[in-house]
């Protein structure tokens, strides 16, 4: 997800039936948290800081790459225009 300003972004799992890990990412492409979402529920999970990026994965994905918080992503888009 591509989002217009960064902001304290959340996302939620309803309708969702996979478990997935989210990974909320500032603007200059480090990650701020990772978060494990189960599936069908509506819990909010948010991100540490303000997020300019989410990327979902398969549940786990994060974890079995070695990537954590702190690490950057380089090539993310800077516009959702």
């Amino acid at each position: 997800f591509l989002f217009d300003q960064p902001a304290v972004q959340c996302m939620w799992m309803k309708n969702t039936l996979i478990p997935l890990s989210v990974a909320f990412i500032a603007d200059d492409g480090r990650i701020l948290n990772i978060e494990d979402m189960a599936p069908q529920t509506e819990d909010n999970h948010c991100a540490a800081k303000p997020a300019r990026y989410a990327l979902e994965m398969n549940r786990g994905w994060f974890a079995k790459h070695g990537i954590s918080a702190g690490v950057k992503i380089s090539g993310l888009p800077k516009s959702a225009r």
